[in-house]
């Protein structure tokens, strides 16, 4: 099993698709100690103190000006998760779980929250014991942290809560035990500290992120066996046309078009004499389209980045190395960048869908692709992919919808102290659906593709094409008569999932979405 090793503030995109797949175990560079310990004394001082200090010996929110007994201090940040775990839905994904826990160890180890070395290790220990907390998803409005989302994580920690384990909701205490694991005894400011960041957000717009890699690199593929399907040029790939615009997604994705349909004898076929003068916006400005795309996604990987290694909670504590120290209140727990950037990517996932649901639709339409109706012989008696195109029209709508910005929407909350939040959190989740929704598209245009390709043989594409055509009839069969077709669907979309087309992707072409 790999290990990786945490070094506070340098968490790469790499260790977090690793984190995110799991079968990692974590561990804490020894240089954080001692500013972990030096923040944690900076707390128990102001603990032992008359002076009021928000949140560590004050209530929360709107209740901020009521003062905590210095005997009820513990009871405090206990009651903070209780009363904060309040999520309903279904639950977090493990794999959003699992970027839970790392991130927020990460962000603790930072030695800016003033938690004890403890409150760390049980975040690390649970994520190698592969316990999953059971979070529900929703419940959040990003402001203020992820607070109901992160408490349902917290209190699985303490023992009170619940893990998921294989799908079922079991208690959380008897699984610790298990695994030798203590549930955690909050001090002074500590639940607060695990609770107030931005990490499920984070989390959740990682996950999209991560798996808008596989559905980049497959809307690629797809676009290119779609283009020599319906004998489109390869002109429109021109570096010295991308160069003269100079953005370099463009130019990346107009290199990876041409490599991946290097050597296609169809292609070939019609260079000479062939009657279209250009080719409709679907086939002739993918690289504009894709490479825009690529462009904002690489933004929003950035700005993830540096969340995930970000300290997102409140207030923030500077214990300097010669004694000094002081404690800052802020709202580093403002989930706006990561809202704005689920935002971006919303749009680029439902652009990448959109322009394959219009190449689809170009394929089965026999006045602009030149080839039969619906793509099937015998149209009338066969229906061919005339419905599969609805599918693939119903998703990419459903994409249109979702893919309004969730960061202009705000609601105030605790009594209005906290009166303008990111909604960061839905933003993020709603990521999943488009991706699925975008995946099926992209898994219908294969299929309508291939199929397309049938139709022009014996003439071939090239070799890379020709080995996503075999790939996808390994499950999906041709087409010569209507069949049942939703499973064809079913498996091509796999295709898109699971990561076999951008493999490929890399291996013809060099492309790597996230460099």
């Amino acid at each position: 099993m790999t290990h990786i090793e945490i070094t506070p503030g340098q968490l790469t995109l790499d260790q977090l698709r690793s984190i995110r797949n799991g079968g990692v175990k974590l561990g804490l560079h020894a240089s954080a100690a001692d500013s972990i310990r030096r923040s944690a004394a900076v707390v128990q001082g102001a603990a032992a103190g008359d002076a009021p200090v928000y949140g560590v010996n004050t209530g929360f929110g709107k209740l901020a000006s009521k003062r905590i007994s210095k005997e009820e201090l513990a009871t405090l940040q206990f009651n903070l998760i209780r009363s904060h775990c309040v999520g309903v839905g279904e639950p977090l994904q493990p794999s959003v779980v699992r970027l839970m826990l790392a991130t927020k160890a990460a962000s603790l180890a930072r030695g800016h929250s003033g938690v004890r070395e403890a409150v760390v290790q049980s975040l690390l220990d649970v994520f190698n014991a592969g316990l999953v907390p059971y979070v529900p998803a929703k419940g959040s409005v990003g402001a203020s942290g992820d607070l109901a989302p992160l408490s349902h994580m917290t209190l699985a920690l303490l023992g009170e809560g619940e893990m998921l384990v294989d799908g079922r909701r079991v208690p959380a205490l008897p699984e610790l035990n298990k695994h030798g694991i203590a549930p955690l005894v909050l001090q002074a400011k500590e639940g607060l500290a695990l609770i107030n960041g931005t990490q499920t957000s984070t989390a959740l717009a990682l996950e999209g992120l991560l798996r808008f890699e596989q559905v980049y690199a497959s809307a690629i593929v797809s676009g290119a066996l779609s283009l020599d399907a319906a004998r489109g040029s390869d002109g429109p790939f021109d570096p010295r046309i991308h160069a003269v615009r100079g953005q370099p997604g463009q130019i990346e994705a107009a290199a990876a078009y041409r490599q991946i349909l290097a050597g296609s004898a169809i292609r070939q076929s019609h260079q000479e004499g062939d009657e279209r003068v250009q080719d409709p916006y679907c086939l002739r400005c993918q690289p504009q389209v894709m490479g825009a795309c690529l462009d904002q996604a690489r933004y929003v990987r950035d700005v993830l980045l540096r969340e995930a290694n970000a300290v997102t909670d409140n207030p923030l504590v500077f214990a300097n190395q010669d004694g000094t120290s002081y404690m800052v209140s802020g709202g580093n727990f403002h989930a706006e960048p990561v809202a704005l950037a689920a935002d971006a990517l919303a749009c680029a996932i439902a652009e990448v869908g959109a322009i394959a649901e219009r190449r689809i639709a170009m394929l089965i339409d026999a006045s602009v692709s030149r080839l039969p109706p619906f793509l099937t012989a015998n149209a009338g008696l066969n229906s061919g992919f005339m419905i599969a195109h609805v599918t693939a029209a119903a998703l990419a709508s459903e994409n249109k919808s979702l893919a309004h910005p969730a960061s202009v929407d705000s609601l105030p909350t605790s009594a209005n102290q906290e009166d303008h939040v990111s909604m960061a959190t839905y933003g993020a989740r709603r990521l999943g659906q488009m991706l699925d929704n975008t995946g099926h598209i992209i898994g219908i245009e294969l299929l309508a593709a291939a199929q397309g390709i049938e139709f022009l043989r014996p003439l071939a594409s090239s070799k890379a094409l020709e080995g996503v055509h075999a790939l996808v009839r390994q499950n999906c069969p041709p087409m010569p008569t209507d069949h049942y077709l939703a499973p064809d669907i079913e498996h091509a979309s796999a295709l898109v999932e699971d990561g076999q087309l951008s493999v490929l992707l890399v291996a013809e072409t060099g492309l790597k979405v996230f460099g």
